[in-house]
C-alpha cells in the first residue's frame, strides 16, 4: 500500500512538471535544451540520472556484482572519475563553448557545422534512430519486470503505465520538464541509494561483516580466475562511452553558461560516487545473501537478483521507495534517449535536410509529436523481443560512442580534422564493433565496444593528415 501511495504521488508530480515545462516552451530550442539556461545543479543531476538508470541497478549490477564480487567497484570508480568528473573537464567548457558558436542543438548538427558535410549529419541521424531506439526499450523492459514482480501486475500492463508517465511529462514539457524531474528523481535516487546499502548491510550483521562474507561465498559460488580483460573492458565501455553519447553531450549543449561548469563538474561527482557505488555495492553483496543466482527454465535469471533480493530483506517503505529510486534513473534516461532519437528525425532530417524553412511552430509540434511515436515504438520494441531488435540493444552503446566519440574530440580539439577523417573514424568504430561482436559474442561484447571505441582514434588523425585540411572559415567560425 505503501508503494502504490508513493508511486501514484510521484507519478502525479511527473505530469504537473509537465505542465509547468509546457509554459515554458515556446521554440525548438527551449525544448531540446531549455534554452541553454541550465544552471550547475540542475546540469550535473540530469546527467547523473541519464548515466544510470534501471540497466545499472538492475541488470548490470546483479550481472557484474555476483560474476565479479569486490572486484566489480573498479566499475564504480571509473563511472565516478573518468565518466563523471573528467568528462565535466574534458568536454564541458568546449563543447557549450563551440556549439554556440556554431548555434547547433545535436550530434548530427555538430558534426555537419564543424565540418561543413551534410552526408556526416544523415549518417549521424540514422546511426543515432537505429541504435538508441532499441536501447529505450530495453530500459522499459527492465522497468516492466521490476513492477511485474513487486506490484503483482501484468508485464504489459507496467509497460503501459511507465511509457504513458513518461510520454505525458516528456511530450508536454520538454527539456525544462525533464531536467526538473530529473532534480527531483536524482534526490530520490540519493536517499534510496544510501538507505538500501545501510539496511542491507544491518541484515548482514555489519557492513564489514556482510563485505567478508560476500567475498568469502564469492570464493565459492564463482570457480575460476577473473576475466581481466572483461573487467578492464567493461570500465573503458561504461566510463569513456559517455563521451560520444549524443543524450549525455547533449548536457553540456544546455549550460547557462561556462562559469557554471566547474561546480556542475563537483556535484556530478558526488552525485556519481553515491548512485554508482551503492548499485554495484549491492550487486556483489549479494553473494552474502543467495546461494545461487535465481533460475528460469532451468537458466541464470540475473535480471531477478537484485529484484528477488531487495524483496526479501528490505521492509515494504524502504522497498517502495527502491522502487521509485530505480523508475527514477529510468525514466531519466529515457527522456533523453527520446529526445535525442526524435531529434535525429526532426531536427536532423526533416528541418535539417528536407523542409529547412519550417516555421518554429511546426519544428516544435513535429518535434512532441515524435517523441511521442517514439515512445510507442519503445513499448512494442519491448513487448515483442525480435531477434534483431534484442542484437540492436545489445549493439547500442559501442555502436554509438564507437561511431561519435573520436570524432566528437577531434572536432573539439584539434583544428586539422577533415571531414574525410571524421567518416572514416565513424565508419571504422561502427563496423569494428558489430564484427567484433559476432565473432567474440554476445558476452564479450563490452571488449568489442571498447576496441570500437579505441580504433577511430588511430583512424581519424592518419586519414586527416593525409586528405584536404578544412576550410579557413569552418576554422575560424568554429574556434574563433
Amino acid at each position: 500500500m505503501t508503494a502504490i501511495i508513493l508511486l501514484s504521488v510521484f507519478l502525479a508530480a511527473m505530469v504537473a512538471i509537465g505542465i509547468w515545462g509546457m509554459r515554458k516552451t515556446s521554440t525548438l530550442g527551449d525544448y531540446f535544451l531549455g534554452g541553454r539556461t541550465i544552471g550547475p545543479w540542475v546540469s550535473a543531476v540530469a546527467y547523473g540520472t541519464s548515466y544510470f538508470s534501471a540497466v545499472l541497478f538492475i541488470g548490470y549490477a546483479g550481472k557484474l556484482g555476483w560474476g565479479f564480487g569486490l572486484n566489480v567497484l573498479w566499475i564504480a570508480a571509473g563511472n565516478t572519475l573518468f565518466g563523471s568528473l573528467l568528462a565535466w573537464v574534458v568536454l564541458g567548457r568546449r563543447t557549450r563553448r563551440m556549439t554556440q558558436k556554431l548555434d547547433v542543438m545535436t550530434m548530427p548538427e555538430f558534426l555537419n557545422e564543424r565540418f561543413g558535410a551534410k552526408h556526416l549529419k544523415t549518417a549521424a541521424a540514422v546511426i543515432i534512430f537505429v541504435f538508441l531506439l532499441p536501447y529505450s526499450a530495453s530500459v522499459f523492459k527492465g522497468l516492466g519486470h521490476l513492477f511485474e514482480i513487486n506490484f503483482n501486475i501484468s508485464y504489459d500492463l507496467a509497460l503501459i503505465i511507465m511509457i504513458a508517465i513518461t510520454g505525458l511529462y516528456l511530450i508536454l514539457g520538454g527539456y525544462f520538464a525533464v531536467t526538473l524531474t530529473d532534480f527531483i528523481q536524482g534526490i530520490i535516487m540519493v536517499v534510496g541509494s544510501v538507505a538500501m546499502i545501510a539496511v542491507l548491510a544491518g541484515k548482514g550483521g555489519g557492513f564489514s561483516t556482510t563485505l567478508a562474507k560476500a567475498a568469502e561465498r564469492y570464493a565459492l559460488h564463482v570457480t575460476g580466475p577473473t576475466n581481466v580483460l572483461l573487467l578492464v573492458s567493461l570500465v573503458f565501455m561504461t566510463s569513456f562511452g559517455t563521451w560520444g553519447l549524443p543524450q549525455m553531450v547533449q548536457k553540456f549543449y544546455a549550460v547557462k553558461s561556462e562559469k557554471v561548469i566547474q561546480t556542475a563538474a563537483v556535484v556530478t561527482t558526488v552525485f556519481a560516487a553515491i548512485v554508482v557505488f551503492a548499485a554495484y555495492l549491492n550487486g556483489a553483496m549479494s553473494h552474502a545473501f543467495f546461494e545461487s543466482v535465481p533460475l528460469v527454465d532451468g537458466k541464470p535469471a540475473f535480471d531477478r537478483l537484485i529484484p528477488e533480493l531487495l524483496k526479501s530483506q528490505l521492509p515494504d517503505a524502504l522497498m517502495a521507495v527502491i522502487l521509485l529510486l530505480v523508475l527514477s534513473a529510468s525514466m531519466s534516461t529515457l527522456s533523453s534517449l527520446v529526445l535525442v532519437s526524435a531529434s535525429s528525425v526532426a531536427i536532423d532530417l526533416y528541418k535539417g535536410q528536407i523542409n529547412p524553412q519550417v516555421s518554429k511552430k511546426s519544428s516544435l509540434a513535429m518535434m512532441r509529436f515524435l517523441s511521442g511515436l517514439f515512445i510507442i515504438l519503445s513499448f512494442f520494441i519491448a513487448r515483442y523481443e525480435l531477434g534483431v531488435i534484442v542484437t540492436l540493444m545489445a549493439l547500442s552503446w559501442g555502436a554509438v560512442a564507437g561511431a561519435f566519440m573520436a570524432p566528437f574530440l577531434y572536432g573539439l580539439y584539434w583544428k586539422r580534422t577533415t571531414r574525410a577523417g571524421v567518416a572514416a573514424g565513424m565508419a571504422t568504430g561502427l563496423a569494428l564493433d558489430i564484427a567484433l561482436f559476432f565473432i567474440l559474442g554476445p558476452s564479450n561484447s563490452p571488449i568489442a565496444s571498447t576496441a570500437a571505441m579505441i580504433a577511430p582514434f588511430l583512424v581519424v588523425p592518419a586519414v586527416s593528415v593525409l586528405t584536404r585540411p578544412p576550410a579557413e572559415k569552418i576554422i575560424r567560425r568554429s574556434f574563433g
